[in-house]
């Protein structure tokens, strides 16, 4: 480890590619430290988000006007452009790593794992699984991944360790977190429409109670997820008969219908002309 006026640490810095910059985020630098008892650092902001791992020890973390007590086992983010400060305390002095990162999806991953910028703290997050993959972490990059999938190499040690966060994270804390889970919802619907999903199954997909959902659904969108549902299969099938040739039955199941009757049926009620007839208008 290296040495300076407050810690003991490794550090590692890493120059992203094009293939991780083409990505939603990357890892820019991955470290470690053994704090001394003056260690304090800030305040400060970062230009990008640092995650923060309490191995061992005791200590203080402050960021956008709220102050977090540490100890082993918790997790506190640094988020862009906020002002943070942590320190240890003198009888307990931290033991700490890190991992930063940037990308356009930065703070999807956050909220993923359950930290937010008005709630950037989770108490004994790190557990064994989690300090298991960072060792692995830390192996890797100093053994020198030096092949040409080095930097696949960096994201699957990166996401395996979100992974596993993100499998213990609380449920959103507030509004802004009900605004993530149905945004999830539209997206899974949007991406699963054809599929015969139901909304007993978004809901569970997002663990949110199906009444629950589907009010505040229609609050934030203006239409209930079983009309938008709709809307997505009889706006796919619109395109397909203007664009395709193909057979209604293919049609039909293309969109989640099992038959030509039922899909007929529910066209002809949402533009009122059945696929034949629009088809031919087209």
């Amino acid at each position: 480890m290296q040495e300076d006026p407050i810690q003991f640490f490794d550090n590692y810095l890493f120059t992203p590619t094009a293939w991780e910059k083409a990505g939603p985020v990357w890892p820019i630098r991955l470290g470690r430290n053994i704090a001394k008892p003056n260690y304090h650092v800030g305040p400060r902001f970062t230009p990008y988000y640092s995650l923060h791992f309490v191995l061992e020890g005791e200590g203080s973390f402050l960021q956008n006007g709220s102050t977090y007590a540490l100890s082993a086992g918790d997790i506190f983010c640094l988020f862009p452009r906020l002002t943070q400060e942590y320190y240890t305390s003198g009888h307990s002095p931290l033991k700490l790593a890190w991992v930063a990162f940037d990308g356009r999806m930065g703070l999807e991953l956050c909220e993923r794992i359950g930290v937010y910028p008005n709630y950037p703290y989770r108490s004994g997050a790190c557990d064994p699984s989690v300090a298991a993959i960072l060792d692995d972490f830390f192996d890797a990059v100093r053994d020198g991944e030096r092949a040409q999938a080095a930097d696949l190499g960096k994201l699957a040690h990166f996401y395996r360790l979100f992974d596993c966060l993100a499998r213990t994270a609380p449920r959103p804390r507030s509004d802004d977190g009900a605004a993530h889970w149905l945004q999830r919802g539209k997206e899974y619907m949007e991406v699963h429409y054809a599929e015969g999903i139901t909304i007993e199954e978004v809901s569970g997909y997002i663990g949110v109670d199906r009444t629950h959902f589907s009010k505040r659904f229609r609050q934030a969108y203006g239409i209930s997820p079983i009309q938008y549902l709709q809307k997505l299969k009889m706006d796919a099938a619109r395109l397909l008969l203007k664009e395709t040739d193909s057979k209604l039955l293919e049609i039909a199941q293309s969109v989640g219908y099992p038959d030509v009757f039922s899909f007929s049926k529910t066209f002809k009620k949402f533009f009122g002309l059945s696929p034949s007839q629009y088809r031919y208008r087209k």
